[in-house]
């Protein structure tokens, strides 16, 4: 019988550190090219206002992947230099033990789709990253509508912030992740480094925020559609098609000539309005759920 290995021996346990777990994510981005951990995930390691609990998985002392989880849903990466020792399977035992059901698999790597067949998971989510190097700067804004950035709207218009927040929560009711948020929700998701108040548009009526545009800068090349929403009332008015070009202008006003977007699968008429625009799939982010008993 031959001694057990390392691996053999791992071990499980809440809490890590956030500067070792930072530093397994992006060495696990390098090796597969796509984020294994999204941003939020990333704050929340630093912030514990996100309310993430996070596992770890331990050779000894050294941390060897981590998982995050946030309500029914889990995030995790191992160490590409250990991985295929079944560090993986422990994590997501852990994760389900503590009530998980989701789980995120950026990219759909082999490795995830290996766990998931041998954990008898399926997709049920599926998240598109579209991307295009073609910007369209063509934008006809509607008559009795203007564009104006945060820092305007907050000169400008009354509660700006929560117009905002009030147009979000009514764009995203359905979403898991970006409805039903606070002006603390909102106020957290600004404090990235990459946050700028001018990366952020309105389209406004009457002084009313109808819909806003969040962009995110990338590079000096690359910028993305980081989040697209219209308030109820302004919906099917064919509003959101100026509110993306101009998103698409302002990037590239900034001299980028490149943009990604992440849409739901499911959502036919968004896919289909992006690929209108010029945009095409470049990856798939994918959620595997339990088929029957674990």
């Amino acid at each position: 019988m031959s001694a057990p290995s390392l691996y053999d021996e791992a071990s499980v346990r809440t809490g890590i550190d956030p500067a070792a777990a930072h530093a397994i994510a992006s060495r696990a981005e390098n090796a597969d090219g796509v984020p294994a951990i999204s941003e939020q995930f990333l704050l929340g390691l630093d912030d514990p206002h996100f309310g993430h609990t996070h596992f770890g998985v331990y050779l000894g002392d050294q941390l060897a992947g981590f998982a995050a989880v946030d309500g029914d849903s889990v995030e995790l990466v191992v160490d590409p230099s250990h991985r295929r020792h079944g560090l993986g399977s422990k994590l997501i035992d852990a994760a389900t033990a503590h009530g998980v059901t989701k789980i995120w698999a950026h990219g759909d790597l082999p490795g995830a789709q290996h766990i998931g067949a041998t954990h008898h998971m399926v997709v049920t989510r599926t998240l598109l990253v579209m991307g295009s190097d073609d910007i369209d700067v063509s934008v006809v804004v509607p008559e009795g509508f203007t564009i104006m950035n945060l820092t305007q709207a907050r000169a400008e218009l009354d509660d700006a912030d929560g117009q905002w927040l009030k147009a979000n929560n009514q764009a995203f009711s359905w979403h898991p992740e970006q409805g039903g948020w606070d002006l603390d929700r909102l106020a957290r998701a600004q404090k990235t480094t990459w946050f700028r108040p001018e990366d952020v548009l309105f389209l406004v009526h009457d002084g009313d925020i109808t819909g806003f545009h969040w962009l995110k800068r990338h590079s000096e090349t690359l910028g993305e559609i980081y989040v697209v929403g219209l308030a109820r009332d302004f919906r099917g008015k064919g509003l959101g098609d100026p509110l993306v070009r101009a998103g698409l202008k302002h990037l590239h006003d900034l001299g980028m000539n490149r943009a990604i977007l992440y849409v739901e699968a499911d959502n036919k008429p968004a896919v289909n309005a992006y690929t209108a625009l010029g945009f095409q799939v470049h990856e798939r982010h994918v959620v595997y759920e339990p088929q029957g008993e674990l």
